[in-house]
């Protein structure tokens, strides 16, 4: 992507206007700001704006010229949280998949309410072994990235316990298309296909499909994501992964799922989609 999602611009945007104030509250006007710390007047001006990210040290050359360097690290913090929004997938998953993985370990052991749309693959947590150690290997292949597949199918294996414990709810939608694309081998897929089946029946879980062929007069089809209650959004794009924490932005992908969900079947006509992807399979 050439430019950052607008999440991440309106955290810059934020970012820059603290340091701005920063800058007013001491007195000094930006060229002065600039000439201090041996910039281009032009630099500052971008800070400020939010079309430039500062650097760690171009913050702490900030709060100190401007009289509050005890303010460099909390700014700092902010600067890498807001860089690590929008993550590409190479820099995420370099030291391996597993660490990719554990990555969100912790947010979904406080998440309560899943919200999932997956418009690409079979979501993660209905996945068996076999399957996501398929679409591991074609992201190792495809990635150039260290092969830890074994590890990285424990991992997700040991985060589906959620399913079964705890007061975790999930509310999935599946594209059924995506039942149709083979991944791995027919045999893999059928196996994935009889445990989506039977995950459906938990009590923590709804699972709706969305037919092929139904009427888009709402739902049109998006990039795959992930709703973490109200508090956050994960986004699977072809070249990132997209953090969205504007509330705003969240509210959006509510409705989108909400519209998604209103053209998804579920129960009895759920079921009858996938046993007809089985029968696809020969």
């Amino acid at each position: 992507m050439s430019a950052a999602p607008s999440s991440v611009q309106e955290a810059r945007k934020a970012l820059g206007q603290r340091l701005r104030d920063i800058r007013r509250d001491s007195g000094l006007s930006a060229r002065a700001l600039a000439e201090r710390a041996g910039w281009h007047e032009s630099k500052c001006s971008k800070l400020q704006s939010g079309l430039r990210p500062p650097t760690d040290a171009d913050i702490r050359t900030w709060t100190e010229l401007c009289g509050v360097p005890e303010q460099a690290a909390d700014l700092i913090a902010i600067a890498r949280g807001i860089e690590g929004m929008y993550v590409e997938w190479r820099r995420l998953e370099r030291a391996g998949l597993k660490q990719a993985q554990e990555s969100v370990r912790q947010l979904f052991a406080r998440t309560r309410r899943f919200r999932m749309y997956q418009s690409w693959v079979i979501p993660g947590m209905l996945q068996t072994a076999e399957y996501t150690r398929a679409v591991l290997n074609t992201i190792v292949a495809l990635r150039n990235v260290p092969d830890d597949v074994e590890a990285s199918v424990a991992v997700r294996m040991e985060r589906q316990q959620g399913l079964h414990s705890g007061d975790h709810r999930f509310a999935i939608l599946i594209e059924e298309w995506v039942l149709r694309t083979v991944i791995g081998s027919p045999d893999i897929m059928a196996a994935q296909l009889g445990h989506i089946i039977a995950i459906a029946t938990l009590p923590s879980v709804s699972l709706g499909i969305i037919p092929m062929g139904v009427t888009r007069g709402a739902g049109w089809p998006v990039e795959s994501f992930t709703m973490y209650d109200d508090a956050q959004v994960n986004v699977e794009l072809v070249s990132a992964h997209l953090t969205v924490t504007q509330p705003g932005e969240i509210a959006e992908y509510g409705q989108a799922f909400a519209e998604l969900a209103s053209i998804a079947v579920y129960g009895t006509a759920a079921r009858s989609l996938v046993t007809a992807a089985i029968d696809a399979l020969g």
